[in-house]
């Protein structure tokens, strides 16, 4: 599995694409590499919130790959605190950035590589143009949750 990065503009116009990371764990290591990065760029580019996707069916639903997304903001959540993540609709989002890559000449194979990229931004865009719309944050609030607690002697 795979992660698309994006990030936008200082004034939340306009999305772009930053990385595509994979969603492997270290093993042993508390926080995953995909999460540290994660954590890392919104530090860097100091962002002041962040989007996940949220895989909806096409009625509205939520299935595993929902329940999958809602468990891994919650990671990022952990990971990148105080800033707050948000949970958006990203139905289509993957089909549209397969349409859009295509449109633009990117063959099949090199639509692998970035098509998360492709599907971030256009989460992220569909995200900055409703808060610009309604003045309101978009989408759902993921919460940092809490960690199970160790057992000792287990």
């Amino acid at each position: 599995m795979r992660v698309g990065l994006a990030a936008c503009d200082p004034h939340g116009i306009l999305a772009y694409p930053v990385a595509t990371l994979a969603r492997a764990g270290d093993g042993d290591s508390e926080v995953p590499a995909d999460l540290r990065e994660i954590g890392h760029t919104a530090a860097e580019l100091g962002a002041i919130e962040i989007v996940v996707g949220l895989p909806r069916s096409l009625d509205g639903s939520e299935g595993p790959a929902a329940a999958s997304a809602r468990g891994y903001a919650q990671q990022v959540a952990r990971v990148c605190a105080p800033v707050p993540v948000r949970l958006v609709d990203e139905r289509l989002t993957t089909v549209d950035a397969h349409r859009g890559l295509r449109s633009s000449g990117v063959s099949g194979r090199g639509q692998r590589r970035v098509v998360d990229q492709a599907a971030a931004v256009l989460i992220l865009q569909s995200a900055l143009d409703a808060e610009r719309a309604t003045g309101r944050p978009p989408g759902l609030a993921a919460t940092a949750g809490r960690r199970k607690p160790r057992r000792k002697g287990s």
